[in-house]
């Protein structure tokens, strides 16, 4: 896990985002090296999951190429270009599953210093 990786895994964490999980892309996309995926508890959450990461990596000089997802979104995608977060509800991760979409990557599940 990049140094980067691991201030926002810890960004996550902090604001009580769940089952935090960093996905290797580098060799198979040419827009990110990485996805961070995080359960939020519900949509309130997960918009101050977002808020609160968007404003951590600006305040330490990163940058954020693109937010999705309107306030009341199940899913909500921050690009911070070398690393793309993917903010979900239980029920929208679920759905989705990006982790078995990506189950052929490499993965490494994000646990707190000390756990």
């Amino acid at each position: 896990m990049t140094e980067f990786e691991t201030f926002v895994c810890e960004t996550l964490s902090k604001k009580l985002g769940e089952n935090i999980v960093v996905i290797d892309m580098r060799t198979v996309s040419p827009f990110t090296d990485s996805f961070i995926l995080t359960t939020a508890r519900n949509v309130r959450h997960a918009a101050s999951l977002a808020d609160e990461t968007e404003r951590e990596v600006l305040k330490h000089g990163g940058q954020v190429r693109k937010k999705e997802g309107a306030e009341g979104s199940t899913w909500i995608l921050l690009d911070l270009y070398e690393t793309v977060v993917h903010i979900f509800t239980e029920e929208a991760r679920m759905q989705y599953r990006l982790e078995n979409l990506w189950a052929d990557r490499p993965s490494e599940r994000y646990t707190e210093p000390g756990e």
